[in-house]
């Protein structure tokens, strides 16, 4: 650090920031892209976006040259907790992942084991430019383990929504509990921008459609519903049709993956303005299906990524762009080779996803009207993607293919979180990792010795059974069908 760059220090409260020379994507269409660009951030706003612009008396002013400067990134889907046993699934199955956590050992889990993996969740979407994150918990098994999961994402400096699920219950049964009423009660009373609420569950397609309790639950409460949905062998149309037949598919749903769906659901979810949350690097990987973009493309469904859990896979949103633009191409070029042509003009663009990983979140989750482009007046939710020691930063030619295929992680510069700057030059501020990685340490212990070591190591390297059928490990429905080989065979 030169003498005459900014200090950790020099970011004290009330000091207008001035970004300066960027690349700057600002994803706000009246805008878009300017080179040599500046931005102006004044509180907990963005004041001006431009080139040139002054710089205020008492600014702090960061050299962003050879950067690019962009909104911060938005994870509609990430079940935090499970950071906790980073990798250990990495070579699961969705069933094997589904065995793990809804059959045997999700009912191990302590408050404090569910603390601990959205601390170190949360530093690291804030590390790697995610500055607002859908914390899918349905660990929550008590009223404890949602305050505890409370607890851990207010302790960190970022924008969270917390989707309140319970994999070991019925969702018609604890959205109602008089339990739940006192923690929403308790915690979101007042709603500070900092932390939102959502209900988290399927709808497993029983036709009697006990799931309505939940969603009755959710519209006296006021809150939006995120769903696993379109997940082979688990949430299929049914669920969809019976939601639509009562009344309960409205804007406010988020559909995650719907990877398996039928032309008709796809409709369905277009026509009530619904809204898709895509986990490619987890659809191609485990087995809800392929990921759905080129179908979301095809009805108008608005989109966006997510990371689903690092407990199999990476956590950024670098990796789910890339991820995602690869999989649309790959399936444009398989589906044209089928019937003896070739691309010529790839559909889906290198912008499109880091729309749908910015702005394309904010709208999934409402707040479009506050975070999600780098708009004067917005909350100052930015990211500077720069590193002069990596070769991959340079030259900067086109923005946005740099940001997805050339950028990484490591790459993040700077981060604000409603113009509170919450990491400088590659080193995070006011976020514990210390701490994070001391609570970790004590549920791998506690995961680890509870299991025993034989079912520690089948954990991690599962074996290759003899047979692949299994029962459907959901905990509150039958499973339709013989299993999940015979299944695939069959269609």
């Amino acid at each position: 650090m030169t003498a005459d760059e900014p200090q950790p220090g020099d970011f004290t409260s009330g000091r207008p920031i001035l970004f300066r020379n960027a690349t700057v994507l600002t994803m706000d269409p009246a805008t878009g892209v300017i080179d040599g660009g500046d931005v102006l951030v004044r509180g907990e706003r963005i004041d001006q976006v431009g080139r040139a612009l002054r710089a205020p008396d008492d600014a702090v002013v960061v050299d962003a040259s050879g950067g690019i400067l962009m909104p911060g990134m938005v994870d509609t889907h990430r079940h935090m907790w499970q950071t906790a046993l980073r990798g250990l699934g990495a070579d699961w199955t969705l069933s094997q992942y589904f065995v793990f956590y809804y059959l045997n050992w999700g009912k191990i889990f302590r408050p404090e084991d569910i603390h601990a993996g959205n601390l170190l969740s949360a530093v690291e979407a804030l590390d790697a430019g995610v500055t607002t994150t859908v914390d899918w918990s349905h660990g929550l098994r008590t009223p404890e383990h949602g305050d505890a999961a409370v607890e851990a994402l207010r302790s960190v400096p970022g924008r969270f929504v917390l989707a309140y699920g319970n994999l070991s219950g019925a969702p018609w049964e604890w959205a109602t509990a008089p339990e739940f009423r006192s923690f929403a009660d308790r915690h979101f009373t007042s709603r500070d921008g900092r932390l939102g609420l959502q209900l988290a569950f399927d709808v497993t397609g029983d036709e009697t459609f006990p799931e309505k309790a939940a969603f009755e639950a959710a519209r006296e409460l006021g809150l939006p519903v995120t769903t696993h949905a379109g997940v082979w062998g688990a949430t299929d149309d049914k669920g969809i049709r019976l939601m639509w037949d009562h009344g309960f598919m409205t804007p406010d749903v988020t559909y995650v993956h719907s990877a398996t769906l039928s032309e008709d659901s796809y409709q369905r979810i277009a026509a009530s303005g619904g809204t898709v949350s895509v986990s490619a690097e987890s659809e191609q990987n485990a087995g809800q299906g392929y990921p759905p973009t080129w179908r979301l493309r095809r009805y108008g469904i608005p989109a966006s990524l997510s990371m689903d859990t690092s407990v199999w896979f990476s956590a950024d949103m670098f990796s789910a762009m890339r991820a995602t633009l690869s999989a649309d191409r790959a399936r444009e070029h398989l589906e044209a080779h089928a019937g003896g042509r070739t691309v010529a003009h790839h559909r889906l663009r290198a912008r499109d996803v880091v729309e749908w990983a910015t702005i394309g979140g904010a709208r999934v989750l409402g707040l479009d009207g506050r975070i999600g482009s780098l708009t004067p007046g917005k909350d100052a939710d930015l990211v500077l993607v720069k590193n002069d020691r990596d070769p991959a930063m340079f030259p900067l030619l086109h923005p946005y293919g740099h940001v997805v295929y050339q950028a990484g992680r490591s790459d993040v510069h700077t981060v604000l979180v409603g113009g509170n700057v919450v990491k400088y030059r590659h080193g995070l501020l006011g976020a514990d990792l210390a701490r994070a990685r001391a609570a970790v340490g004590a549920t791998v212990e506690h995961t680890r010795t509870t299991l025993g070591e034989d079912a520690w190591r089948e954990a991690m390297e599962p074996e290759l059974p003899e047979t692949e059928t299994i029962s459907n490990p959901y905990t509150y429905s039958k499973y339709r069908g013989e299993g999940v080989a015979v299944q695939h065979e069959e269609q």
